[in-house]
């Protein structure tokens, strides 16, 4: 490198957006991703041991795939070159080829090549691709927003290890901030700024996992923000909502605003309002709560206060919680609505969850003994105890159903489940009903 090549790398990297300054340099540096870059993970040790094999890194924007392509750049002992996929073309990509063939043949190092964008390749860029992974010419590493396993030639995923990037948590998010702030060499620290605690939360929480998304509006905010009397450069709440283009919404997740929210949620799917339902959503949300918690509660309600009326809505409710595990946001956010709307809509019962809930009230104040024909009798000696006799196995007779006591002796007459007539419960408590007046 000349002295008007480093000049230039160096001004590039001084006028470079805070989050590319910000960019770790080592494995060391990584904030979060502990699944996949724990001291313990396949590819932390992979890195470490430069044994690195193709890879794939798929993941939401903002999450540290372009950060460890870069990471493994400076770690490893084979070359490196980068190319992005909106971008480069076959010319590109022969070039790419031709001088890892030297460097392999010539210096018998190997070549790493990082494809930002991977899913941007069509089939036939990525057939190119596929002899020189396949013979070792090439190390792959594709970094993608997409599904690789929709986007990616399959010969090519076959070859290589797919590792998932998980949104940032909003605490290392947090973390990253306050380093930015802080380091003078590469961050703002220079700047003698200073940010709120509540601006610092606002930044984490409304940045969605994208770590670049926050560093940016901080940045934008120390360079905009004149200095106070004491000489510092103050970023509040308002300076936060303003950089990052959102408006800040009352919503404290350890106070009362964020209980007032979930309630007012959870009393509205309850309420059959389908619509308070999906504006509480879009707060919540909008202020980045978690959208494992809010699937969480809409799984809730869909079992305390729609039930049996409408079986169907915990289905749906499940299905919801673990798509949005797989799906992260913002698309997390439409599979969200749709449970939310179908629990808000459906036929509403809670008999299934006050039976429960008297069930165990007797169970805590009586004592009960199962009846003997009911009692296990597939061990050594229970014939003689007389345990199991007498019991009427229900699939012999007529609808499955045989009349016969299940409840003790004490609590022979009790009622705990008293379905309702709406929905599909309606069906339930007429079956139960013929069954009960059946004479056999």
């Amino acid at each position: 490198m000349d002295l008007f090549d480093y000049m230039r790398e160096n001004t590039m990297q001084s006028e470079a957006p805070l989050a590319s300054r910000m960019r770790p340099a080592r494995l060391e540096e990584i904030v979060g991703q502990q699944h996949i870059l724990g001291k313990d993970k396949l590819l932390y040790r992979a890195i470490k041991a430069d044994k690195l094999g193709s890879v794939i890194l798929y993941g939401p924007p903002g999450t540290g795939k372009t950060t460890i392509a870069k990471v493994i750049a400076n770690t490893t002992s084979a070359g490196f070159t980068q190319i992005n996929a909106t971008t480069a073309g076959k010319k590109d990509m022969e070039a790419v080829v031709r001088e890892a063939k030297d460097s392999l043949g010539m210096y018998g190092k190997r070549t790493i090549l990082f494809v930002d964008e991977i899913h941007r390749f069509n089939k036939g860029q990525q057939d190119y691709l596929l002899p020189y992974v396949e013979d070792g010419t090439l190390i792959l590493i594709g970094a993608t927003t997409e599904n690789p396993y929709f986007e990616v030639n399959g010969a090519l995923l076959s070859r290589s290890i797919i590792f998932e990037l998980k949104a940032l948590e909003a605490s290392d998010i947090k973390h990253l901030l306050i380093r930015a702030l802080t380091d003078v060499e590469k961050g703002m620290g220079a700047y003698d700024a200073a940010a709120d605690e509540e601006a610092l939360d606002f930044l984490a929480d409304i940045s969605g996992g994208d770590a670049r998304n926050a560093l940016n509006a901080l940045e934008l905010g120390i360079l905009t923000t004149e200095r106070s009397g004491d000489g510092k450069i103050h970023i509040t709440l308002q300076t936060a909502s303003e950089c990052i283009q959102k408006k800040v919404v009352r919503y404290d997740k350890n106070g009362d605003n964020h209980y007032d929210t979930i309630s007012a949620f959870i009393k509205s799917m309850r309420g059959s309002d389908p619509d308070a339902a999906v504006f509480y959503l879009a707060k919540m949300l909008y202020a980045g709560e978690d959208i494992k918690f809010i699937a969480r509660r809409i799984m809730i309600c869909a079992s305390e206060d729609v039930g049996n009326a409408d079986p169907q809505a915990l289905q749906v409710a499940v299905a919801a919680a673990q798509a949005v595990e797989r799906v992260g946001m913002p698309e997390a956010q439409i599979i969200l609505s749709q449970a939310v709307l179908y629990v808000a809509s459906a036929p509403k019962s809670n008999a299934a969850c006050n039976a429960v809930f008297e069930a165990m009230e007797v169970v805590k104040t009586t004592t009960t003994t199962v009846p003997s024909h009911l009692q296990d009798r597939h061990y050594g000696g229970a014939a003689q105890l007389g345990h199991g006799e007498g019991y009427l196995y229900a699939h012999d007779y007529p609808e499955h159903y045989v009349k016969q006591q299940y409840l003790p002796d004490e609590i022979v007459q009790m009622r705990f489940y008293h379905p309702t007539d709406i929905g599909y419960e309606s069906q339930i408590a007429g079956r139960l009903d013929r069954l009960r007046s059946r004479k056999d």
